[in-house]
């Protein structure tokens, strides 16, 4: 009898036990460590037994486990969730080496890592979840402020592409590239060293206003469809594109220092500083081409105040700086005038090429 009546009480203690480890179990669906914790330990208590409490053990820990996975998955949510309602035009700095489409590639995929999200395709017709473009490229051998736009912001970027640039450009005189830059294979040299200093500044005005000017022909410019840098790279013989009208805002020389002379450009959209360079030194009877070309300014946003580095693209780092930027496109107009005019200047890019968009390989807006 006293037998029959010690095993109806241990199997009380069991099915209490049982009963205390399934609210842990439940607390843990929960995402609540300290509940799981708290019933796991009562289903100890409750076990009266080593083999119990033993079992009770494992569930707390399991517990534990089940509820910092919800946590840490509920964070990654909001993370996403915080990513995806990010929208609005900011810049980013973009150093020597990669394209601008290469580099929005670097920033997406870091935003995407720390939302938890996966990866998205280059399927240009595939709608993705995170978009976002930019403003104006700016060639491999360049760097400086890179302006983007980020979900509703990329629709904003046509403005961006319009309006003012400001460069500092470092040529060199005596020497022209395929290029019209330092990439390029050498194909021609001449003597400059009966150049003045004195000599730049008396042509800097002819280079100043609404002028011509005709692109190079390493550029994302299309005939056919395809970019006359891709013609050009595959060997196949390329026109060079007729003069367009383009706007020089302003037009200084910094520095001499035979071979090399700096410049500070402030111009409009479709404006090539390697043109310049080359115009330049063909106008001095010499030649010349880009050696360093950094943008320090596109619209409102500068290079020192305002152009985020790597160490900064993460969300919060963003959304931080769209707070800053976005205020600044209601004061500053994305397209300006000349002193000297009171017309109206549809301008044109810099180094960004042209005004036309089209999708980069990941489906990114970009410039042609």
């Amino acid at each position: 009898m006293m037998a029959a009546c010690e095993a109806v009480a241990a199997a009380a203690i069991v099915a209490t036990a049982t009963e205390r480890a399934e609210e842990a179990a439940k607390a843990a669906t929960t995402g609540t460590v300290a509940s799981a914790a708290v019933s796991a330990k009562a289903a100890v208590l409750s076990s009266g037994g080593k083999k119990a409490a033993a079992s009770a053990a494992v569930t707390e820990t399991t517990a534990a486990t089940t509820a910092a996975a919800g946590g840490a998955g509920a964070v990654r949510s909001a993370a996403a969730a915080k990513l995806l309602s990010l929208s609005g035009v900011f810049a980013v700095y973009k150093p020597k080496g990669p394209t601008s489409a290469e580099l929005l590639n670097q920033l997406k995929e870091k935003l995407l890592a720390e939302a938890g999200m996966p990866p998205q395709d280059g399927n240009k017709r595939k709608k993705q979840a995170l978009k976002i473009g930019h403003g104006g490229t700016l060639d491999s051998a360049a760097t400086g402020v890179l302006v983007v736009g980020i979900g509703k912001g990329t629709k904003m970027l046509t403005s961006m592409l319009s309006g003012s640039k400001k460069y500092i450009a470092t040529g060199e005189l005596g020497k022209a590239t395929d290029t019209l830059d330092s990439t390029g294979k050498i194909t021609e040299e001449k003597p400059y060293d009966q150049i003045k200093q004195e000599d730049i500044e008396g042509i800097l005005q002819k280079f100043t206003g609404n002028i011509m000017q005709v692109p190079p022909l390493y550029s994302a410019l299309k005939k056919d469809g395809q970019r006359l840098s891709t013609l050009m790279k595959k060997g196949e013989v390329v026109e060079a594109k007729p003069a367009r009208p383009v706007t020089v805002y302003s037009l200084s020389l910094q520095k001499f220092q035979p071979p090399l002379f700096t410049l500070d450009v402030e111009c409009g959209g479709g404006f090539y500083i390697r043109s310049l360079v080359s115009d330049i030194g063909k106008e001095l009877s010499s030649c010349a081409t880009v050696q360093e070309l950094t943008r320090t300014k596109q619209g409102p946003f500068t290079l020192e105040e305002h152009a985020l580095r790597e160490d900064k693209w993460t969300i919060d780092g963003i959304a931080q700086s769209l707070e800053r930027c976005m205020p600044l496109l209601s004061v500053e107009p994305s397209v300006k005038k000349l002193k000297t005019e009171d017309s109206k200047v549809q301008a044109a890019s810099s180094e960004d090429k042209t005004i036309s968009q089209v999708r980069e390989k990941d489906g990114v807006i970009g410039t042609s």
